[in-house]
Formats: structure tokens, C-alpha cells, sequence
């Protein structure tokens, strides 16, 4: 499960959460398919019907609770909320969410909802959304759920089982994206026990499975149903309104760069305890610009209302000016504690260039981080040494005894240095040094083949090490310098980089088809892993078009250990099958890790105001739009005052 969208869970489309991990917005623009919070709850020895579950332990609050601690139950509604681009896309052709193809809308998350929602101060829970109860049978191969009366999509329809069978099937179907169809893959079926009953039946005995099933967005069968009862395929639809039952509904569009979003005055949950607090804008904004430049200097302009800044030289030197020295702007840093999920360059292991680890590695010794974090980020991050940073599902030390179990009956597949101690990031602050990182990467690449001679890194056929570097135009300007002292490095090696600059269209479409050397990529942070790690690192994924299995790794070791973590029916066999993963990933050098902050940088204007009380792990724009308000429309307290987009 992937933290992030802690109200309604939507699916993303492998495509736009990558759009997505670029962005940094953990969940957002319905960043993950993985963010489903309908999670399996305790053992019990017959079958019963609950308000809420947990994957281990038991739900935060009571059954009788009022609101989350992390909203204001006073917040007044009212107002325009109007925001930017949240990732690189800067333009939108469809409103579909859950096809490949095309750039969906941002903000269209505030359409959908699903069966249960998490809270964002817990890692692992779920509490009745559409639905009003929930129930696990015995032997955990089946969850049922009865929806809320209550329940209605925008159209005033109710919401019924048959409508929920729709969109899991639909979600199946070869209709859906390649991501959704892996990611639902081991529910069976749905099956309609009633208009106000649904049943999910599963493969097997999985304890995230119900949270997949609880976490499912639901849409009506009627969106994409013409007048004379023929429907446009689902791959089709591009801007038919969807019809969902969240909170928020279209207002108005124009030429895919700005939409705007109208609070559903009949919305059918307001009064929930899992929505008081929440969306409070009448209206939210969305307008896209052309790029980071135009996009900060709007900002700086009062055209929109709050910005999450992933720059760390903006941060310091370029979100400053009169409105910030008058008040009128807000800087500041939230702490969150989300797991940092891997930043880095992604190194496609399909191409032979990259196929042996010791090249792999040696890219990583390349890159510089003390230098990069000294003269360019001003000493704002840390370097990323794990797939999972900053959570307890960092592997650590050598291998632990419930690691070794998982991966000693592996071990002939496996590097040995797996069951050694894991690899530590290059360091170049004295005593280490640059040069010395690069002596042992000019070690590696010699036992790999590749020798400096005749102007360049060379094979035994002649020919010269050259690897492109993809990146969107949007982005660039940012990048160019990160880029010029890492292909400095890479020169000293003698090997030639093409640092490549393309269209967001074109680089998704190159990203869809694999069609790359390396590229940087934002992960979602995960806290509890499961089912998204097929389409992350599954073997069958890697040969899928438009898969999140960017590296193209297929092992069936990697496979195995996966299956264990889906299966895991503990906390700790979680953490044991994890920490296997991240050791074996961590010694395969797929990814040269970047870096990270441990806080969401925030800049606003003085007329939003926020809770007293943060969340712990959120998404910032997704907390924005969720739980803050217009102080001008707070008739009674104000607030007590308290990062899948590459920060670079």
C-alpha cells in the first residue's frame, strides 16, 4: 500500500503515476493504483460485520469517533482554491484516470470514491466510506461489503453492488491499464449478493487483498452509456463526464489547460466522520503552465494560492520578494513522515549496455551527491541508500535471521554479496573523495570489459560507452545543472553522455515503449508494501507496455520475494520479506539513488489557514485541498501555526 490519497483511493494508470512520482505527489493526480486502504482486519473466529479494519493491530479510532484528529470540525466552507500544475504535464486530453493512454486532468481524484478510506495518521487502516460495514470471512478468502444508503454518484443515482462489479471488471479488462489489471489480478470476481451487497472472492489468502478491495474506485456503469443504450469503449473515453461519488464535480474546462471544480452541493457524505473537515473550497483550480519558470513566477504574481517547491535553490534563492518580506506570502517547512520511496536515475537493464552489474555500479560511484548537495541544494537533503528510506522497512546491517529464510533457499540465484552487509551509498567528504569513487568505478568497468582507450571508454569490439539521459522539457532548466557535473564525472570514465530533452508527450509515450537509457524517476513512497511491487519490479510487468517496471527486471528471485511479502500474515513477516527485497534490489544497483527532505516545503498566501494538528503521512497538496480553508470565510479560530516530482 502506498500512502498518499487518504480519502477517496483512485487508481492511477502506470503513466500517470509516473507523472505523478516525477511531481513528487505521493497518491496524487490519483497517484497510485497502490494507495487502496481497505485492509485486512484482526483474526476472527466467525465471520463478523465491522466499521473499520486494520491490516495488523486495529483501527486508530473508535466506532464511535466524530472526526480525524488532523481536520478542523470548524472550518468554514467557502471560496476558490486555485493551484498549478501538481507534476510535468502541461496539458490535459482526457478525464479517464484509469486508462494508459493520453494525460488525464489533475485534481480529477476529487471525482471517485471508494468502499473504505485510511486515515492520514495511520499507516495501515480503513474506515466505511461507500460502504457502512465490513466483513472478512473465516478463512480470509473473501470480504464483503454493504454500502451506505446513503451513497449517491453525481447524478443522483444511487450507488449499487452491480455498480461496484462494474468497475472492477472494467478495471480487469484489457480496457483498463496494464498496472490496474496486475494490480487487481488476484481478486477472482465480484459478486452481487444484493443491490446493496457486494462480495470480493480472492486467490488466495492474502491479507492486503481486502485492502485492494476496499480501496477499489467505483464509478456508475452509466459513464460512457450513450442516449440509445451503446457505450464507448472505456479505453475511449476521453472528456465524457465521469460519474463518480466524490465530493467534487466538473464545471468548466478550457483547452486542457485549466479546469475547474465545483463542490457537489448535493454531495451525499458531508456529514461522515471520515469527510467532516474536509473539503472545504466551493471551488478548486486547477491552471497549467508552460513550464517551472512561468509556474514560479505566477505564483509570485498572486495568480494562484499555494505551492509545494521541490527546487532547493528556489526554495533559498527565488521564493523571495516583496509579498514574501510584507506577510502576504508564507514559507514554510511541514514536518511528514512518509516513507521517502527511491529517487533516482532509473537504469533500463533491457538494453545490453547495462546488463552487468559492475557498469551498474559504476554509474552510481559517478555521482557526486556531497558536491551537488554543497554548491547546488544548499545543504537541504540527505542521500537516498534504500528503496524504502525512512520507515522501519529499510533493510539494515547483514541479513537478519527471517531475511535469511526468505533468501537462503534463493541463494543460486542471488549475487552472494546479498548475504553480506549492504552497500553503502559513494561518499566524497574527506577522507573519501571524488577521484577515489571514480578509480573504483574505472576498476568495475575494466572487469565488465570496458577500457579507456583511443579518446573513450571502449569493449573489446571498439565500441564507445554512450548512454542518452531522458528528461522532459519542462524540467530540464532545473536538471541542466545537476546533469553537467554528474556528465563531468561520467567524461572522466570515458563515457559520452546525451543528456536528451523532449516534449512531456513524447517522453511519456518513450517511457510507455522503454525507450530509454536512464531517466530520473520519483517511486511513491510506500509504508505497508504489497501488490504494487509486481507492477514495480515483477517479471511479467517487464515486458508490458506502459508497466511501472521501468528498470525491466525480471528475476524469479525478485518474484519469489515478492509473493512471500503479499502473503505475509505478520508485522514482522512483512518487515522480514521487505527487507529482503530492498537488500536484493539495494545490491543489484537498478537505480543511481538521489536525495531526499524530510520535510514538505510549502509556500502560500496569508488568507489559507490549516489545523492545529498535522497528519503524519500526506501528501502536501492533497492535505491542502483536503483540509485547509479561507481564513476570511473562519468565522471562529484561526489556525495554530505549526514531498511521487524530483527534488533536485
Amino acid at each position: 500500500m502506498t500512502t498518499g490519497t487518504r480519502g477517496s483511493t483512485v487508481g492511477l494508470t502506470a503513466r500517470s503515476a509516473r507523472r505523478a512520482d516525477r511531481a513528487g505527489y505521493v497518491g496524487r493526480a490519483f497517484a497510485a493504483i497502490t494507495a487502496a486502504f481497505a485492509l485486512m482486519w484482526i483474526t476472527m473466529p466467525a465471520a463478523h460485520a465491522v466499521y473499520a479494519i486494520a491490516q495488523y493491530g486495529e483501527p486508530k479510532y473508535p466506532a464511535d469517533f466524530r472526526h480525524f484528529d488532523y481536520v478542523n470540525p470548524d472550518a468554514s466552507h467557502g471560496g476558490t482554491l486555485v493551484l498549478a500544475n501538481p507534476d510535468r504535464s502541461t496539458s490535459f486530453d482526457k478525464f479517464n484516470p484509469f486508462t494508459l493512454r493520453g494525460n488525464v486532468a489533475p485534481g480529477i481524484g476529487m471525482l471517485f470514491e471508494s468502499l473504505t478510506t485510511g486515515s492520514m495518521d495511520e499507516v495501515a487502516s480503513a474506515y466505511g466510506l461507500l460502504a457502512d460495514d465490513i466483513t472478512i470471512a473465516p478463512d480470509r478468502l473473501s470480504v464483503t461489503f454493504h454500502l451506505n444508503p446513503r451513497a449517491r454518484f453525481s447524478n443522483g443515482d444511487p450507488v449499487t453492488a452491480a455498480d461496484v462489479k462494474f468497475s472492477l471488471d472494467t478495471l480487469k479488462s484489457r480496457q483498463a491499464a496494464p498496472s490496474m489489471q496486475a494490480y487487481y489480478s488476484d481478486i477472482l470476481r465480484a459478486v452481487v449478493v444484493d443491490a446493496a451487497t457486494i462480495r470480493f472472492e480472492f486467490r488466495n489468502n492474502n491479507r492486503e487483498l481486502p485492502l485492494i478491495a476496499g480501496g477499489l474506485p467505483v464509478f456508475s456503469h452509466k459513464w460512457g452509456l450513450r442516449a440509445d443504450g451503446t457505450r464507448i469503449a472505456f479505453d475511449q473515453l476521453a472528456f465524457e463526464q465521469p460519474i463518480g461519488s466524490g465530493p467534487y464535480v466538473i464545471e468548466r474546462y478550457s483547452n486542457g489547460r485549466t479546469i475547474t471544480y465545483q463542490r457537489d452541493e448535493h454531495y451525499w457524505g458531508r456529514d461522515l466522520p471520515v469527510r467532516v473537515g474536509q473539503n472545504n473550497f466551493d471551488r478548486v483550480v486547477y491552471k497549467l503552465y508552460s513550464d517551472d519558470v512561468a509556474r514560479l513566477e505566477a505564483f509570485k504574481a498572486g495568480e494562484y494560492d499555494a505551492l509545494v517547491e521541490y527546487v532547493a535553490r528556489n526554495w533559498v534563492r527565488r521564493d523571495i520578494g516583496k509579498k514574501f518580506d510584507s506577510g502576504e506570502l508564507v514559507k514554510r517547512e511541514f514536518p511528514q513522515h512518509n516513507g521517502t520511496g527511491m529517487q533516482g536515475y532509473v537504469i533500463n537493464v533491457r538494453k545490453p549496455l547495462f546488463q552487468d552489474v559492475r557498469v551498474r555500479q559504476a554509474l552510481d560511484l559517478a555521482l557526486d551527491f556531497q558536491w551537488l548537495n554543497r554548491m547546488l541544494f544548499y545543504s537541504q537533503y540527505r542521500r537516498i541508500d534504500s528503496w524504502f528510506v525512512n520507515t522501519d522497512l529499510q533493510a539494515k546491517g547483514p541479513p537478519s535471521p527471517g531475511e535469511l529464510a526468505l533468501l537462503q533457499p534463493l541463494r543460486q540465484q542471488l549475487d552472494p554479496a546479498v548475504f553480506g552487509a549492504l552497500p553503502a551509498q559513494p561518499d566524497t567528504d574527506p577522507p573519501g573523495s571524488l577521484r577515489a569513487n571514480l578509480l573504483k568505478a574505472r576498476a568495475l568497468l575494466a572487469d565488465a570489459g570496458w577500457t579507456y582507450r583511443n579518446g573513450a571508454l571502449r569493449n573489446a569490439k571498439g565500441d564507445p560507452f554512450v548512454i542518452e539521459v531522458l528528461d522532459d522539457t519542462a524540467a530540464s532548466a532545473q536538471w541542466a545543472p545537476i546533469m553537467a557535473q554528474y556528465t563531468k564525472a561520467l567524461a572522466r570514465l570515458g563515457i559520452g553522455v546525451n543528456y536528451r530533452s523532449v516534449d512531456f508527450a513524447l517522453y511519456q509515450k518513450r517511457l510507455d515503449d522503454f525507450d530509454f537509457d536512464l531517466t530520473t524517476i520519483k517511486f511513491p513512497d510506500v509504508q505497508v508494501p504489497g501488490a504494487e511491487q509486481l507492477d514495480r519490479f515483477g517479471s511479467k510487468a517487464a515486458g508490458e507496455s506502459g508497466s511501472g517496471n521501468l528498470i525491466g527486471l525480471k528475476s524469479p528471485a525478485v518474484d519469489a520475494i515478492i509473493k512471500a511479502l503479499m502473503q505475509a500474515q505478520t508485522r514482522e513477516q512483512l518487515l522480514d520479506a521487505t527487507h529482503a527485497l530492498d537488500r536484493v534490489l539495494m545490491h543489484g544497483y537498478y537505480v543511481v539513488p538521489q536525495w531526499y527532505s524530510a520535510t514538505h516545503r510549502v509556500a502560500y498566501k496569508n488568507t489559507l489557514a490549516y489545523p492545529a494538528t498535522l497528519p503524519l503521512y500526506y501528501g502536501a497538496i492533497d492535505w491542502i485541498i483536503s483540509t485547509w480553508w479561507l481564513k476570511t470565510s473562519m468565522p471562529t479560530r484561526a489556525p495554530a501555526q505549526a514531498s511521487p516530482q524530483p527534488q533536485h
